[in-house]
């Protein structure tokens, strides 16, 4: 697991983050889910899918993070299984990713029930020859389990978003019979701004930063702007930090950053650079238009002083050393001039 997949993973293992987007996701920002009322649970997964009692198949695959919720809406009772899946890259397989999670959590609910019906040693009806085969009886419910995949980079997400999506067929009537599998997504790239203030924790501040990296100047006018960003929490910034490279010098004690700052330290940087940059590259263009200039300037100032000389040659009343005094130049030089244009 790399850099970018721990610090995600750990940032969304806080349960104020976990609620949160998934309250947006769900409730459309409806603080339904309460952080309190959140309990972590075990994110390996094992299933035996096939085989017999003496040689089982077994798989076991892990989440990035699973938690269980129970709660009140609307004077009805919630409970439900909820996963996060954080993706630093998309994902080209991520339906039948989540898909095997989801069932690998039904299967492994349906295997828990199976067991405490064995358990119990009263009270416990008669079941019938299907309750007994399956382990599950008729009136046993199963407790929703939801996914939803969180990409923390800016590009748009061009993966599937369905199984259907993924398969080598177009044909309707027979996508009608194959069951499909849809992915939860969240990824800044889709976030439209009000969709930003639905968010009431650091993971706003996340998203939006993400979004704009790839444009200076709006991330310098957003951080100015935005209060929030001026007082950011410093495990949202390491998650900033990871997915988007942008570095402030933090200090040990410090628990929250100042993105504006940082913001202006890096364009100063960049201007820095590319001031440097800039000389550099004036002072070599400089040096060959300098060069051409040059070469231009002084092939006239020679024909200039070459036609001087041949006057003086042709009027023969002056030593080499006179005409070489008279024409600002050396004896060598008027030789030069006599062998190439008299000969």
């Amino acid at each position: 697991m790399g850099k970018q997949d721990i610090i995600t993973k750990d940032y969304l293992n806080d349960t104020r983050i976990f609620a949160d987007a998934f309250n947006f996701y769900l409730y459309n920002g409806e603080p339904v889910i309460n952080p309190q009322n959140l309990k972590p649970l075990d994110s390996s997964l094992t299933a035996i899918p096939y085989g017999d009692r003496k040689h089982p198949v077994t798989l076991q695959k892990n989440r990035d993070v699973i938690k269980s919720f129970s709660g009140m809406r609307n004077e009805e009772a919630i409970l439900l299984l909820l996963g996060v899946e954080a993706q630093s890259d998309i994902h080209y397989a991520m339906p039948v990713k989540d898909m095997l999670y989801d069932s690998m959590q039904y299967a492994g609910q349906v295997t828990g029930t199976a067991r405490l019906h064995r358990e119990k040693t009263s009270g416990e009806k008669n079941p019938s020859s299907g309750e007994f085969l399956s382990g599950f009886y008729k009136e046993d419910k199963l407790i929703p389990v939801i996914t939803l995949v969180i990409y923390f980079g800016p590009d748009k997400w061009d993966g599937p978003m369905s199984l259907h999506e993924m398969l080598l067929t177009t044909d309707q009537q027979l996508l009608s019979h194959i069951p499909d599998y849809k992915i939860n997504l969240i990824t800044p790239d889709a976030l439209e701004e009000e969709a930003f203030e639905k968010f009431h924790t650091s993971f706003r501040e996340v998203l939006k930063f993400i979004k704009y990296s790839k444009d200076k100047e709006k991330l310098k006018s957003l951080t100015e702007s935005d209060p929030h960003f001026r007082h950011i929490e410093k495990e949202a910034y390491h998650v900033i930090s990871a997915m988007t490279g942008v570095e402030v010098n933090l200090k040990e004690s410090e628990e929250y950053i100042d993105m504006c700052q940082a913001i202006r330290e890096m364009c100063e940087d960049a201007k820095q650079e590319g001031f440097a940059s800039g000389q550099k590259e004036g002072f070599a263009s400089g040096q060959k238009e300098g060069f051409i200039s040059g070469q231009k300037e002084g092939f006239a100032s020679g024909q200039k002083q070459a036609v001087k000389i041949l006057r003086l040659l042709n009027q023969k009343a002056f030593s080499y050393e006179e005409i070489a005094a008279l024409a600002d130049t050396s004896v060598e030089q008027v030789k030069s001039v006599e062998r190439d244009y008299t000969s």
